[in-house]
């Protein structure tokens, strides 16, 4: 791996992401209504997502829960078939992705574009796949950056934690800047202050940054051969993890995946 001088820029704390969702849940599971499943709020299915993060997570006052997006929906499908309301917090992505807010029994479920790693098994367990994803770069329409390659001597804007910046660390050239943020909705701003010349992330978040804004263009895609999964506490609710995954299947059986798909995607 090539050395990259690295700035971080505005990072969430893990304790206090978990401290913003404690509020929100009891201090020990209750019964929901299946005889199997337990959740941290009676009558709700908690999930715990990095928002902004469209189009999987984004804030939306019009839905019950607040937010909508291609996660929302699905597993706003999955509480349905449990008997659930799904309820949706706002977590940092370090905190998600480590484990932490499910192991602190900050909700039950964590829904935010997550890639299923060796390393990240260590300490959570995922659901099977629901969506295959890859890395891509965005920059400004006019740049002078066509590939990976012509970012040296220029700043890449990552999200913290993830696989794009990882992806970013192993491949961008040595002299590149990675500028590390706590999720894309610091940096997309960045990129339209001009403050980062790129950003590299997951391809479907580019891509609808292109949607809203034709001044910008993703000029490469890199086939990571990444899944996301949903998860759960390592461990400790194997029964929530069983239903998700019958969840799924049944989403799929139904066509209903394909309609929430083809709401985001198509």
């Amino acid at each position: 791996m090539a050395r990259f001088t690295k700035f971080i820029v505005g990072a969430a704390g893990i304790a206090l992401a978990l401290t913003g969702c404690a509020s929100n849940t009891t201090n020990s599971p209750s019964p929901s209504t299946d005889d199997t499943v337990t959740t941290v709020k009676a009558g709700y299915l908690t999930m715990c997502s990095d928002s902004p993060y469209p189009p999987f997570e984004y804030e939306d006052d019009t839905t019950a829960t607040g937010y909508t997006g291609f996660d929302v929906d699905i597993m706003s499908a999955i509480a349905s078939q449990l008997g659930l309301k799904l309820s949706v917090i706002d977590t940092d992505f370090s905190a998600l992705q480590s484990g932490l807010a499910l192991a602190s029994g900050s909700c039950d479920v964590g829904g935010s574009a997550i890639t299923i790693t060796d390393e990240r098994k260590a300490n959570i367990d995922f659901s099977d796949p629901y969506y295959d994803s890859l890395q891509s770069l965005l920059v400004p329409v006019g740049s002078s950056i066509k590939a990976l390659a012509d970012t040296a001597g220029k700043k890449i804007g990552v999200q913290t934690g993830t696989t794009g910046e990882t992806y970013t660390e192993q491949n961008a050239p040595s002299s590149a800047s990675i500028v590390t943020f706590p999720s894309d909705g610091e940096m997309w701003p960045a990129l339209q202050a001009g403050q980062v010349d790129a950003l590299l992330q997951d391809y479907p978040v580019n891509n609808q940054h292109v949607k809203d804004n034709s001044s910008y263009v993703i000029v490469e895609k890199y086939q990571t051969d990444e899944q996301y999964g949903f998860a759960v506490a390592k461990g400790k609710n194997p029964a929530l993890l069983a239903a998700i995954n019958s969840g799924l299947a049944d989403l799929r059986s139904s066509g209903d995946y394909q309609t929430i798909y083809d709401k985001y995607f198509s």
